[in-house]
């Protein structure tokens, strides 16, 4: 608009300089001497004829000047609107490019993620030949170069690539983990959690930060895995566990249990109590329930991520899944020996509980065929009669007479308690990891935790008329 303006004054002043310089030149009286002859009818007319030959010889001189001077102010007022011209093109030109480039790389990123989604969505509905399911393994990545042994291990056990599609989900924007992801292709499909802001946290949670991006990496991972991609099924895996070789025979084993039993909300690959000489090694088939959600490989559908999405925490997410609220007095399938182990000692926890418990974890080494046995026995309605038969019928001792092997009887036993303390005293003696979550002891299904003692099947168990978990319990 200003440049407009200028232009306008400009050419205005040009023409009134044009005009007064005509009118200038039209006034100015021409230069005579006085007469020093006496004037007569034939010298007036000598005069007259003379004095209107230099008039129109003035006015030829004008006219002349006065084309000169117009054509110049034509030519200067046509040379500034040329550049100012050329300097609107310019910065035009410049706009339009910058925003053209802009336009032109989020189109293009969004085609990129919009074929992708294509790409992953025909995986996920694609009907196998055998009829079965077809799973998304999710693998949660960060800043660990070291994703490669979990991916390189995924692969390695991967009985199918269709039915076991692998997303790696980055969060931290660490460059030379995600060259690290890249370098495998087309073996998996890698996603990137885009919100990198720093999150505002409550000012005594500020060193625990890294709980609430994790919560937020997960909440949308998850979203996009299931209602992006359309996946039915997920598993779940951190970018720090070692699998076993049958990892994902036992998941696809337990898939059908999962989806027949509305009583069941994941499955897990993991023991808490799964430390050598806690477990019965010579029977890696053993399955249970348990009302602990364990973590760290685990398995959930698309319904219950439904549930849980629109009010999922803003920080530790796995605490919360366990309040009675989420958990809905609904279990998960846990393995007897853990399918996976973390070789992350150093992570969000500082290590917590890696030195006294998780680098004893026993990693199942024999393959078990669980899609050629016959699990119903996990089905609530079967697995309840038998287990608390089970549990109940068991000798009674106490923490002494199992640790002085002085029972004589064969067969598992049962040692009760009653009260949190006497719990967490009996369990931090017996090597097991005592602490509750809502009122839940690790591993424990209504209420009882099993493990192996010196050989021996052992339950720590509540009274008979056990009524429930109490939140309370810490």
């Amino acid at each position: 608009m200003r440049k407009n303006q200028f232009i306008g004054v400009t050419f205005v002043c040009v023409c009134l300089w044009v005009v007064v310089t005509y009118y200038l030149f039209l006034d100015r009286p021409l230069n005579h001497k006085p007469d020093q002859v006496r004037d007569t009818p034939q010298l007036h007319d000598n005069i007259s004829l003379q004095k209107q030959n230099q008039i129109e010889e003035h006015l030829n001189l004008l006219e002349s000047k006065l084309k000169e001077q117009f054509l110049d102010g034509e030519k200067l007022l046509q040379d500034l609107k040329s550049i100012v011209k050329e300097q609107q093109l310019s910065v035009k030109a410049s706009e339009d490019r910058g925003v053209g480039e802009e336009e032109q790389l989020g189109r293009q990123q969004e085609e990129e993620e919009d074929e992708q989604i294509n790409q992953v969505r025909l995986l996920a509905k694609q009907i196998l030949p055998d009829g079965g399911p077809v799973i998304a393994v999710l693998v949660f990545a960060c800043n660990r170069i070291t994703v490669s042994k979990c991916i390189d291990q995924l692969l390695k056990y991967r009985p199918s690539r269709e039915r076991f599609p692998i997303i790696v989900s980055q969060d931290c924007g660490h460059r030379p983990t995600a060259d690290v992801i890249e370098l495998y292709g087309d073996e998996i499909t890698r996603i990137e959690q885009p919100d990198q802001s720093d999150i505002t946290v409550p000012p005594k949670e500020k060193k625990f930060k890294g709980y609430f991006k994790i919560a937020r990496h997960y909440g949308w991972a998850l979203n996009y895995t299931f209602f992006k991609f359309n996946f039915e099924t997920a598993i779940i895996v951190e970018d720090d566990l070692d699998i076993a070789p049958d990892f994902f025979e036992y998941f696809l084993g337990t898939y059908p249990i999962l989806k027949r039993d509305p009583t069941l909300w994941c499955v897990s690959a993991w023991n808490d109590n799964g430390k050598v000489g806690l477990v019965d090694e010579n029977a890696p088939d053993l399955l249970y329930r348990t009302d602990f959600f364990p973590g760290l490989g685990w398995m959930l559908t698309k319904s219950i991520w439904a549930e849980l999405a629109p009010k999922w925490p803003s920080s530790y997410w796995d605490d919360w899944v366990r309040q009675p609220e989420q958990r809905r007095n609904r279990a998960c399938i846990r393995p007897e020996i853990s399918r996976t182990r973390t070789f992350g000692k150093i992570g969000v926890s500082n290590g917590h509980f890696y030195e006294k418990h998780l680098k004893y974890i026993k990693l199942n080494e024999k393959f078990v065929p669980f899609t050629q046995k016959n699990l119903s026995y996990l089905l609530k309605d079967n697995y309840d009669v038998q287990f608390v038969k089970q549990v109940y019928e068991s000798l009674v001792v106490s923490y002494q007479e199992l640790k002085s092997g002085s029972i004589v009887s064969q067969g598992s036993v049962r040692i009760p308690y009653h009260t949190n303390d006497i719990y967490k005293r009996t369990a931090k003696m017996l090597g097991l990891m005592d602490d509750f979550r809502s009122g839940v002891p690790r591993t424990g299904y209504r209420g009882v935790v099993s493990f192996l003692y010196k050989g021996r099947r052992v339950y720590l168990a509540p009274n008979a008329n056990w009524k429930g978990y109490d939140p309370g319990w810490s």
